[in-house]
């Protein structure tokens, strides 16, 4: 939608809702019970319209409190069922302000300290700003009553996003599967459950691992729960508010660090391919084996690789030698630059720092390399076993290359943003409107789900479960899609590892601020079978992002029918064992 058409709408919600007193005149000869219509008023022998006047049982339901004592409240189900509409599309406009703004935030600044401490908080921010209004509210009876929907607001988007969302992305993503690995781009076997999927890079399991450690919390508050004791719940409140917080500031760490792990573990991928390319190009030209029958490297034969490489005799392999040799190694599609792979071996060989390598230098080198590769497998003949063992570990070295995506992320090209401080004006704007509508409008959804709830007699935790969610993370969920749709291996993993790290928020953040009022107001934790959902919908789908890359289509059905399950164990654990 159009930014201009987007405040128009805003400012025209604003117009409806800053109408708060209308005129009207007295009734003459009216009784209290009467209620009546008329359209003119002549000044003389007026006409009035009776109608059925309502029971009283209904009369004293029919007052409501205005949200900061102006905003608009109503007791019937139409229309506290508005105003859910209304405030919610609010705040997913703020969520979206918000999304856009760190989007650009991001062009500017880069990762790290940007990318790991403020874009994680801005994105939960609508949800933490709902949980909060959720538990101020008014007396410590009413904020009790209240603090409902700041719970369901917290598990419905942790399970919404990792079920329903997570098995769309599947859906759409899906490649054909071949060899264990989604090919990019190729879906030519329709909805095969086991022949059709996405997959992932290793640092998307790292987020899901993540996801799952973050319940830790809500296991620690749970404890006393769980021990039958009612004396302790207020100690565990305040121990898992500490556990929470620390989490949080340890995984805004990990965020801001994460660029520069991840470089390593690139550099130290490429250099494995280094070592993998060069000693089969070597066993390839070796006019024997590199090991001896004792598993030792065979001096000889190196011996006459090292004078076969020094091309101009002298004793010394120079850096020029080394990269003529290089030239000729193929590295299986994998994206290496030469004169990085000079460097590194040279770095690898030149004991003496000289930048030429003598024949000592390059036998303890290749030796080290062989030592490398041989450790764990030194069963059998290891002479005869080098080119099984080479093989092997250049399959291994390639799946590793794979899995932590460096071609893709050694193709990124960070464009220059043409007038940052035009960006960053805007991107500030962004951020502060959006901050504002949802600082502004939180509350007011809050007391109309809560109006809604009395009205319709349906728990405040299933409309919040539900609703809320839609409101504060549809914008991220709608973004998602759309790019696991672009069916890469790289999208998917940026979507999944997106997808893990809000829940993680969630988990941390939201349920830090949570925590906090359940303590400082003194309200009492009795969301048991809440707690139990969240735990066992992290688990299973933080299972399944751990310990694989790919997912094939029927993952997807596991995901969805977590939803419903959801609710359905909620409803019997409250409603039917009476947990709560």
């Amino acid at each position: 939608m159009d930014h201009k058409l987007k405040l128009l709408l805003f400012f025209l919600s604003l117009s409806l809702l800053s109408i708060t007193a209308v005129r009207s005149r007295s009734v003459p000869n009216s009784t209290t019970s009467d209620l009546l219509s008329d359209g003119l008023n002549p000044r003389s022998d007026p006409h009035y319209l009776f109608l059925n006047p309502l029971s009283s049982s209904l009369k004293a339901e029919s007052t409501c409190e205005q949200t900061y004592g102006f905003m608009p409240c109503t007791t019937t189900i139409w229309g506290n069922l508005f105003l859910i509409l209304v405030y919610g599309y609010l705040m997913f406009i703020a969520a979206t302000y918000l999304s856009n703004g760190s989007e650009l935030l991001l062009e500017i600044l880069g990762p790290g300290v940007i990318g790991g401490l403020f874009l994680p908080i801005l994105g939960a921010l609508p949800d933490a700003m709902l949980i909060l209004v959720s538990g101020l509210s008014g007396t410590k009876e009413t904020a009790q009553s209240q603090v409902s929907v700041g719970m369901g607001l917290l598990a419905g988007s942790t399970v919404m996003l990792i079920t329903v969302i997570w098995g769309s992305c599947v859906l759409v993503g899906k490649c054909d599967i071949q060899g264990s690995v989604a090919k990019d781009g190729q879906n030519t076997k329709g909805f095969s459950l086991t022949e059709t999927g996405v997959s992932t890079d290793i640092w998307t399991c790292y987020a899901a691992r993540i996801m799952a450690i973050s319940i830790i919390p809500f296991l620690v508050v749970q404890i006393p729960q769980l021990l039958n004791s009612t004396s302790g719940r207020h100690l565990a409140v305040l121990i898992a508010l500490i556990v929470s917080v620390l989490m949080l500031i340890a995984y805004c760490l990990y965020q801001v660090f994460q660029p520069w792990i991840q470089r390593r573990r690139l550099a130290y991928a490429k250099h494995k391919h280094v070592i993998s390319g060069f000693l089969k190009h070597l066993r390839k030209h070796a006019l024997g084996r590199l090991l001896n029958d004792r598993g030792e490297p065979d001096e000889d034969v190196i011996k006459k690789l090292f004078d076969w490489i020094d091309e101009n005799k002298d004793g010394e392999l120079s850096r020029g030698e080394l990269k003529a040799l290089i030239i000729g190694i193929k590295f299986d599609e994998i994206n290496l630059d030469k004169d990085d792979a000079a460097d590194k071996l040279l770095e690898d060989f030149d004991s003496s720092r000289d930048n030429q390598i003598n024949f000592d230098e390059f036998y303890q080198g290749i030796s080290k390399w062989l030592n490398e590769v041989n450790r764990g497998k030194r069963s059998g003949d290891p002479g005869s076993r080098t080119e099984k063992l080479l093989g092997d570990f250049h399959e291994q070295t390639k799946r590793e290359h794979d899995l932590l995506g460096a071609d893709e992320q050694s193709d990124e090209v960070v464009e220059a943003v043409e007038n940052p401080k035009w960006t960053s004006i805007k991107a500030a704007l962004m951020l502060l409107v959006g901050t504002i509508i949802a600082a502004a409008f939180a509350d007011p959804l809050v007391d109309a789900v809560d109006n809604f709830s009395d009205a319709t007699s349906i728990p405040t935790f299933f409309i919040s479960f539900i609703a809320l969610p839609l409101a504060t993370n549809s914008s991220e969920s709608v973004s998602a899609i759309i790019f696991a749709s672009r069916k890469k291996t790289r999208t998917a993993s940026l979507t999944f590892s997106e997808l893990y790290g809000a829940v993680t928020m969630n988990n941390i953040l939201c349920l830090s601020v949570f925590l906090a009022l359940v303590y400082v107001r003194g309200l009492t934790w009795d969301f048991s079978a809440e707690v139990l959902v969240i735990l066992i919908v992290c688990v299973v789908m933080g299972a399944f992002g751990s310990f694989r890359t790919t997912f094939p289509l029927w993952t997807c059905s596991i995901a969805y029918l977590l939803y419903p399950f959801s609710l359905a164990l909620v409803y019997v654990l409250d409603y039917v064992l009476g947990w709560s």
